[in-house]
């Protein structure tokens, strides 16, 4: 590797480390204060950085907020793909949901985000909400649905519209619920987790018993499907990040 590239890499890694320092900034800030609250002076000053130096990343407070959600859901995407992974035998259509859940549950940012959370968010509740992400998610998840019929790995007598509209009120429902219900009638975390693995059982699959062939195949088509919406939150945050986004430790492998 010639010098000169060798050190367009270093500054690269020095950009992207930078970056992710002010957005660990401004997570904290955020989650503490609330976005209206929230000035680029806070984040630069907690960040150890110049204001101006912000500035070479986004153009507006805005614009960090926006790529501050987009690393969170990398991460969240990142996390529940690595698990999958380790627990070959959660790879299926309620397993893989199941992991998102926990995921979203240990993500304040996210739950806020899911909620419209005007402690946190404050003004951003007021724009008009859109993502082009779901757009690109829910074609795939078709096909994912129905690679898992073929094998019934996934009930028949719903639709994809059908399944999302089941999966968003459950994993909405689970966060709404946590803040929304008195202290006394909430269960322990633990509980909830088992509660969710349950429903999405429930909900989603079929009643027979799967061959070893059908959970083969479901495993692939979940891992699959898992690795594509890791691609796509990958792609946007480097919208955010800059193209040179350094790659994942958990790089995509045989499965």
């Amino acid at each position: 590797m010639s010098a000169d590239i060798t050190r367009r890499h270093g500054t690269t890694r020095r950009r992207i480390e930078r970056a992710e320092r002010i957005l660990d900034a401004a997570s904290e800030l955020v989650l503490r204060w609330g976005y209206d609250k929230m000035t680029i002076d806070d984040v630069a000053r907690r960040a150890g950085v110049a204001k101006g130096t912000i500035y070479l990343h986004w153009s507006s407070r805005e614009e960090l907020f926006a790529a501050l959600l987009r690393w969170d859901r990398a991460d969240m995407v990142s996390a529940v793909r690595r698990q999958l992974r380790e627990d070959p035998a959660a790879a299926t259509l309620p397993g893989l949901f199941s992991h998102l859940a926990r995921e979203i549950d240990r993500r304040p940012l996210i739950q806020a985000a899911l909620t419209q959370d005007s402690e946190v968010l404050g003004k951003l509740v007021q724009r008009k909400r859109t993502s082009g992400t779901a757009g690109e998610i829910v074609e795939p998840f078709q096909k994912y649905l129905d690679r898992l019929r073929e094998h019934g790995m996934a009930r028949a007598d719903l639709s994809a519209q059908d399944h999302l509209t089941l999966l968003a009120t459950v994993l909405y429902g689970s966060v709404a619920a946590t803040r929304m219900l008195p202290q006394a009638f909430r269960v322990p975390d633990g509980r909830q987790g088992e509660l969710l693995d349950d429903a999405f059982e429930r909900l989603l699959v079929t009643d027979r018993t799967p061959s070893a062939a059908a959970l083969a195949a479901c495993a692939t088509a979940t891992y699959e499907y898992v690795d594509h919406a890791y691609e796509i939150a990958r792609a946007k945050l480097r919208e955010s990040l800059g193209d040179d986004l350094r790659p994942e430790k958990d790089e995509p492998h045989d499965h």
